[in-house]
C-alpha cells in the first residue's frame, strides 16, 4: 500500500495506516480499503490492489461504507488537512468545507458526489474511522456520524440526506442493526 507520507519509502512492506477496511459479504475475495493515501480495491484478497482514488476531492479519508448487495457500490468521506498542521495529528474537515459522500457504482472507476440535504457551505465537519455505516434495506440507508455530534442518514442508497440527531458528544463510531 501507498505510504506517502513516509519520506524514506513511499511503498514501505509494513507500517501503513489503513483507517478502514472492508470485505463484501456477496463476493468473496473483494475487499475496500481507506486510508491516508487514497481509496483502494483488491478481487483476490488483498494478492494485489488497485487505486481507486481518481476522482474524488483529496486521497485522504477515514470511513466507508459498502452495499450489502451489490459490490461494485462503495461510500466515502474525502477529508482535507488544514495547511500547516503534520501529517500524525493534523486538524482535518471534509473536502472544500462542504460535506459530500461519495458514491460509486462501479467499484471505484466513477465517484459521485452525494449532497442533497448535506451542509455545503462552512461544513468544517470530521468524521472518524468508525464514523459510517451502512444498513440492509431496500433501498439501503447510509448514516454518517461527526465529531461536532450530529448523525446524517439517507433512506435511498445517499440520493437525499437528512439530519437525524445534532448536539451529541462526538459520534466515535455508528453502527445500525434492523430489527423486525
Amino acid at each position: 500500500m501507498r505510504a506517502d507520507f513516509n519520506p524514506g519509502d513511499p511503498l514501505p512492506e509494513w507500517g501503513q495506516c489503513p483507517h478502514k477496511l472492508l470485505s463484501h459479504p456477496a463476493r468473496a475475495g473483494l475487499l475496500y480499503q481507506q486510508n491516508h493515501c487514497g481509496v483502494f480495491r483488491t478481487d483476490n484478497f488483498g494478492q494485489s490492489w488497485h487505486d481507486i482514488t481518481e476522482g474524488l476531492p483529496s486521497r485522504f479519508g477515514f470511513v466507508a461504507g459498502i452495499h450489502p448487495r451489490e459490490p461494485g457500490t462503495i461510500y466515502v468521506l474525502p477529508e482535507d488537512e488544514v495547511q500547516g498542521t503534520d501529517v500524525g495529528g493534523g486538524i482535518r474537515y471534509v473536502s472544500g468545507a462542504r460535506f459530500r459522500v461519495f458514491r460509486s457504482r462501479d467499484g471505484g472507476q466513477e465517484w459521485e458526489p452525494l449532497t442533497r440535504g448535506l451542509p455545503q457551505e462552512n461544513a468544517y465537519l470530521h468524521v472518524l474511522r468508525e464514523g459510517m455505516a451502512t444498513d440492509s434495506l431496500e433501498p439501503v440507508g447510509v448514516y454518517v456520524g461527526t465529531v461536532n455530534g450530529q448523525i446524517f442518514y439517507s433512506r435511498d442508497e445517499g440520493d437525499n440526506w437528512e439530519l437525524m440527531v445534532e448536539n451529541l458528544p462526538p459520534i466515535n463510531s455508528v453502527e445500525v442493526a434492523v430489527t423486525v
